[in-house]
């Protein structure tokens, strides 16, 4: 079906304005779909022509004013119309499909209880397979809307309830104008807790199979939902523009969260049934205040088209971090940013599909999609940090509220916002956003020093270089930071303008001081720069890093080590000594849990096979040294655990955790430890569907099957091999995240001579296998599906192969693109690596 483009919908809102939406629903039970009928009343252009929105597995009727049309008018999803008045009433009524994709209407059957659930995920284009719209964001509407439903069921929409006229049926009282994206709503027998806030009624709902998990975990979840409330409240002058605030945690949502007004949904991996660690913690923290600040940034003021989506994603993820660290226990935030979000950025924005956080042109909403990355959440966010820095809070602030009073319940360009906050701040921010927002790539910061004799500086300088293809040096408000072995000795606060001095910022307070340990550029990470530290301040890491008391300068350090092996300035072999080392002092559980997931990738894929084995020794071994003296029972002590599982190839250690033997005290074997574990045993060979079946039985939840299916498909045999393939590329009866978890489970580094044969499948056969999945879930598995592992020459020239085509699905040209990009670096490694042994 034609995506809309922005030339469409450009002339669509110059002819029509929508009054409103009544949209009733008649949901069903059984999996025969579900019944739509549409009101949309509009204003138009007189005699003007458009079309509008609408998907059905069958359309029925179609009325515009009092003429009746032909429902087989309707052509790849665009119903056209013709003759429009001044005002007009167009009533659609069809048979629709439920998804099985987290788009659409989602419809899920819990197999802990056999019970069905339903929610709407209208985002990005998928409302009209919902209900007829205008699709797209600058019409906005409010939408009132009923539903017919089981009388035992519980129905939740974007308003509040206004009645039950009978069993069976829900009628919900009209929303301020929405967005159609934002249209959503669950039904099913959920579990639901209620309380209220400041005069805001909040609801929490989950399936009833995850209820006892939900209360156990009820207080933090509200706590932190009452907390980032009162902080936005303190931070805006709007209060919150909604009437209420429920939070559903959904089944198979392909996104983390979806921001909803008044109904925001959560993936449902958030209600835990096991242990976990802090940073897991935090992220659910962070997910409820990012999603909160969309109520603000999205959906009170929502943007005109899709190439300013960074007004809603960088928003909020700058907001949801800071209000996370400002207003709940979880004050570390900005860590967890610096080392997990601001890496996953950093990667986006070096591919070859990097692009402008604001890029002045986005032609289509199928191009739209694919900015949904790291770009424009984390650089975006980081931007927004750095743009506070320079401006100052309050004058930022400022800004925010006369954007909201300006575009209430409106729409807003980037234009508006840099309108307002000049106007606030004194500022003209037109030469900072040229630089900031609308050219692509990432700076690097690299301390450049002499030394005398005596050890002390005659020169310190910071050095901005840009990569040769993105020649633009930015400013940058930063903090440069010297630490010795014994902690903090100060910290520099420097401008750099490029304008002035040209890539080379003298810090001449540190001429004549004493050299001795490191110097840190970007301490307190509040710019958007990848950074290098001097050779002497390289060599003083790992004498410093143990005993460095301040966490975000350690995830700093940790982050410079881990990129520079990354870009192939230094050996892997470098980031393993530095976790031998380090590892086993490490206090916060966020830097360990990073570190060793990101050291692990690199070990994967840089490393040849006997250099792999002996670097996993490494690694497993600092963190059976960390598992020795962390609190049992707590956060760090679980993120030693599961960094030992990964690693170690001892599977009598890890067969008798799984029957109870040798389990450190404290350590709970659960159901998720359980299939971590019992995943290790499958690729080692020590497990195999025997082992997997009884899992199975003993975890009948929808994360067990889950489970069950990546276990299944990393089991190393030819048949597995061949049975996951097929749910990868042609099984489209399975939901989302089945066909995910064994394209997960797929590729493994100790199967490379098995799964050889499947790297070539995978540039002939992934075209048609992307084609029968929708947008979002065919990118997500042509990214999990690349074979990863086979780190070599024919690969790349297979992917640059596959790219001529002409026929590709933008998400799967995208997911080549970026992976055969991180390939080309773990291969230069290798090879680099090889030669220096051979010399």
């Amino acid at each position: 079906m034609p995506s809309l483009t922005r030339v469409e919908a450009t002339a669509r809102r110059a002819l029509i304005d929508v009054a409103s939406y009544q949209v009733d629903l008649e949901l069903t039970d059984g999996d025969d779909g579900f019944r739509s009928t549409t009101t949309i009343r509009f204003r138009a252009t007189t005699g003007a022509a458009t079309f509008v929105e609408v998907r059905p597995a069958l359309l029925e009727g179609v009325r515009l004013n009092d003429r009746e049309l032909d429902p087989g008018a309707l052509v790849d999803g665009r119903f056209p119309l013709t003759g429009l008045a001044a005002e007009n009433t167009l009533t659609v009524t069809g048979r629709m499909a439920y998804s099985h994709t987290g788009e659409g209407m989602h419809r899920f059957v819990d197999p802990a209880d056999g019970e069905t659930y339903l929610y709407a995920m209208s985002f990005l284009d998928e409302a009209p397979s919902i209900f007829a719209c205008f699709d797209q964001p600058d019409l906005k509407a409010p939408v009132t809307l009923a539903v017919t439903a089981p009388p035992h069921w519980t129905v939740a929409g974007n308003g509040p309830l206004a009645g039950n006229p009978a069993p069976g049926r829900w009628e919900f009282a009209p929303t301020p104008p929405l967005a159609s994206y934002l249209v959503s709503l669950i039904a099913g027998p959920w579990h639901v807790r209620r309380d209220s806030h400041d005069g805001v009624p909040l609801g929490v709902y989950c399936r009833r199979s995850l209820a006892a998990h939900l209360d156990a975990d009820l207080d933090e979840i509200l706590t932190v939902t009452r907390q980032c409330l009162d902080r936005f409240h303190q931070l805006f002058a709007e209060r919150y523009p909604f009437t209420k605030y429920d939070q559903a945690f959904v089944p198979e949502l392909n996104a983390g969260a979806m921001e909803n007004p008044g109904l925001v949904t959560i993936r449902d991996d958030a209600v835990f049934r096991s242990a976990v660690t802090d940073t897991q913690r935090e992220q659910r923290a962070t997910t409820i205040a990012h999603e909160m600040a969309h109520m603000w940034f999205g959906d009170l003021v929502t943007m005109r088209w899709w190439d300013d989506l960074w007004l809603n994603e960088s928003f909020a993820e700058y907001l949801g971090t800071r209000v996370a660290a400002e207003a709940t226990r979880f004050d570390r935030a900005w860590t967890t940013f610096a080392i997990r979000r601001k890496a996953w950025g950093y990667a986006a924005d070096q591919r070859p599909s990097t692009h402008p956080v604001a890029p002045e042109e986005v032609a289509d909403a199928a191009q739209a999609l694919l900015n949904f990355d790291g770009i424009s959440y984390a650089k975006g966010a980081s931007v927004l940090r750095q743009l506070v820095a320079w401006l100052g809070d309050d004058a930022f602030l400022a800004g925010l509220n006369r954007h909201f009073a300006a575009h209430r319940f409106g729409n807003a360009t980037l234009a508006d916002l840099l309108a307002n906050l000049g106007a606030a701040s004194g500022r003209d921010l037109t030469g900072w956003a040229d630089r900031w927002l609308r050219r692509p790539q990432v700076n690097t910061l690299r301390t450049e020093t002499s030394v005398d004799a005596d050890g002390r500086w005659t020169s310190v300088a910071v050095v901005q270089t840009a990569p040769e293809g993105h020649p633009v040096l930015r400013p940058h408000r930063i903090a440069v930071g010297r630490y010795t072995p014994e902690g903090a000795v100060e910290r520099i606060e420097v401008d750099l303008d490029p304008d002035a001095d040209r890539g080379r910022t003298v810090l001449p307070e540190l001429t004549g001081r004493s050299a001795r340990g490191l110097l840190l550029p970007n301490d307190g990470d509040l710019t958007f720069a990848k950074i290098r530290l001097d050779p002497a301040s390289t060599d003083a890491v790992a004498t410093v890093l143990p005993g460095l008391a301040d966490p975000l300068a350690r995830a700093l350090l940790w982050e410079e080590s881990l990129d520079a092996a990354t870009d192939g300035d230094r050996p892997v072999s470098s980031v393993v000594s530095l976790v031998t080392v380090a590892l086993p002092t490490e206090t916060e559980v966020t830097i360990a849990e990073s570190v060793l997931a990101r050291s692990r990738s690199l070990i994967d894929r840089y490393l040849d096979p006997a250099a792999r084995d002996a670097a996993l020794l490494r690694t497993a071994g600092a963190c059976a040294a960390l598992l020795a003296t962390a609190p049992a029972g707590g956060s760090l002590q679980l993120a030693a655990a599961r960094g030992l599982l990964a690693a170690t190839a001892d599977a009598d250690l890890l067969a008798g955790w799984l029957v109870g033997r040798d389990v450190p005290a404290g350590l709970a074997v659960d159901a998720e430890l359980r299939w971590s574990l019992l995943r290790r045993l499958v690729v080692l060979g020590a497990a195999g569907e025997a082992e997997i079946a009884a899992e199975a039985s003993a975890d009948r939840s929808a994360t067990g099957a889950e489970r069950a299916t990546l276990c299944r498909a990393a089991r190393p045999e030819l048949a597995a091999k061949d049975a996951a393939w097929e749910i990868i590329t042609r099984d489209t009866s399975r939901s989302n995240r089945l066909v995910e978890a064994a394209a997960e489970g797929f590729w493994q580094p100790e199967q490379a001579e098995l799964t050889a044969s499947y790297v070539d499948r995978y540039f002939t056969e992934m075209p048609a296998a992307a084609r029968r999945r929708t947008a979002w879930v065919a990118e997500q598995v042509a990214r999990l599906a690349f074979p990863r592992y086979a780190v070599a020459q024919p690969t790349l020239d297979s992917a640059a192969t596959l790219l001529t085509r002409d026929d590709l699905t933008p998400g799967l040209r995208r997911a080549v693109t970026d992976a055969a990009d991180d390939l080309r670096r773990a291969l230069a490694a290798r090879t680099e690596l090889a030669a220096a042994a051979a010399a």
